[in-house]
């Protein structure tokens, strides 16, 4: 395999993990306990950062290798990191389309694995019930029966129900699958405008802030250095914006779910515009590369 194929993996599993911990969310809220689902979370995240430190020196290495190629090689090298990059930042885009398809299983298999782990209280045999050849086999069945539930709880075809006397209630037919979820976001109370934007602009500089640092080190030599170190300075600069604006947003709405404030619905709103909202600023932060890369060359040039 290709580094380049090997880094777009990479990525697109980091964003597909990152993606789902908005599910957890959902499921602690389920489950009333979100604590505990977040903290059995963690062990998913290690693999991401697993994935991340295992991708960082790989660009590192694909991005030497541009610069040592000699100048007669370089700009053809430049051309193919770029390509390059471009798969990556697809690979992200791939990775949360991945993790918003799998969510409704994710929580499934999240919600029961909260109740073992609370009957348990050990990680090690929470790992070793839920990988058990039965309880793969029971817990399959059980998926298949609920989701099976659900097929069945909507009619193959709509009939015509007239109303009874006084009943002044408009009915609508039902709906299932991707009709039921949209339906259902429409029922639920708002999320903020400026939330959806912001996290839009948020995930789309997080996207391209390695990958832009590194590309303006190929095209500034002398300062490589420099430029790979400038980009905690642009995620830095994501990072506020989430911690000011998205976060105590999401956390409020979270926590008013929890407490029975909030409909579950909204929580299903909210974990589904946000998958929707990272995806859009992953294919943002394909436009926004280049923009990106001239900020670091400049403000690389600023500070030598």
């Amino acid at each position: 395999m290709d580094r380049i194929h090997l880094v777009a993996l990479l990525t697109a599993i980091i964003h597909l993990t990152d993606t789902l911990f908005y599910a957890v969310r959902l499921s602690g809220v389920r489950t009333r306990r979100l604590i505990t689902a977040l903290s059995l979370f963690q062990m998913i995240a290690l693999l991401a950062g697993v994935a991340n430190m295992v991708q960082a020196p790989l660009l590192s290495a694909i991005v030497e290798q541009a610069i040592n190629a000699g100048h007669a090689a370089h700009q053809a090298n430049l051309e193919y990191l770029l390509g390059g990059i471009r798969l990556i930042i697809l690979a992200s885009s791939a990775g949360t389309i991945a993790a918003a398809a799998i969510a409704p299983i994710f929580i499934f298999f999240m919600n029961r694995a909260v109740f073992v782990y609370e009957r348990t209280g050990s990680v090690s045999q929470l790992l070793l019930l839920l990988l058990s050849p039965s309880r793969i086999v029971r817990l399959s069945r059980e998926l298949s029966a609920a989701f099976g539930q659900q097929r069945r709880a909507a009619p193959a075809k709509a009939r015509t129900r007239w109303p009874r006397p006084g009943d002044t209630r408009r009915r609508s037919p039902r709906r299932r699958g991707l009709a039921a979820l949209v339906c259902l976001i429409l029922r639920s109370r708002p999320l903020p405008f400026v939330l959806l934007l912001v996290h839009i602009l948020v995930v789309s500089i997080w996207t391209n802030g390695v990958l832009a640092a590194l590309y303006a080190g190929a095209l500034l030599p002398a300062y490589r250095s420099t430029a790979s170190l400038l980009s905690g300075i642009v995620n830095g600069m994501a990072a506020v914006l989430s911690n000011f604006m998205i976060d105590p947003v999401t956390a409020v709405i979270t926590d008013q779910a929890l407490q029975g404030q909030r409909d579950e619905r909204d929580m299903i709103n909210l974990t589904y515009w946000m998958m929707f909202t990272r995806l859009l600023g992953t294919i943002l932060a394909q436009p926004l590369f280049i923009p990106t890369v001239h900020l670091v060359e400049l403000l690389t040039r600023m500070m030598t």
